[in-house]
């Protein structure tokens, strides 16, 4: 599949799922589709048959600011390291979203949270967690 195409695929998969999450945290098909880490999977996927297909096709390594700087200038490499941000901040935004519900934590003061990881992704953790004490008076929870 052309990557142009394929990250079109991935971009509005998960903005579909960030939105869900967004406006219509508590129905059924947000928690079957999103919260159960459905898009998730389908992300890490795409992203391991990108790897599959084209590791090693890239010029660079890992172990320079550099040689990573050299692995991104190949298309498949760079939309690999993109699904792969998209798979790891819907992981978080799917346990933020299932950690604050059953904190009871209101919905609208997740929002921010959501919107931050979905961008800018640690950050956006950090102020769930900010969140998450303010509401719960504990910094750190035995569920995490």
């Amino acid at each position: 599949m052309n990557p142009d195409k394929l990250f079109l695929i991935c971009n509005n998969l998960a903005l579909a799922g960030w939105l869900l999450m967004v406006v219509a945290p508590r129905w059924k098909w947000t928690f079957n589709i999103i919260i159960t880490g459905g898009v998730t999977l389908l992300l890490s996927a795409i992203y391991l048959t990108l790897i599959v297909l084209y590791f090693g096709t890239a010029e660079g390594n890992f172990s320079s600011l550099s040689g990573v700087m050299k692995l991104f200038e190949n298309r498949e490499a760079v939309l690999g390291g993109w699904v792969h941000y998209l798979a790891f901040d819907m992981f978080v935004g799917t346990w933020m979203l299932s950690n604050s519900q059953k904190l009871g934590i209101k919905h609208w003061w997740i929002i921010p949270c959501l919107f931050f990881t979905f961008m800018l992704g640690p950050i956006g953790l950090i102020l769930y967690f900010i969140v998450r004490a303010i509401h719960t008076k504990k910094i750190l929870h035995e569920n995490f």
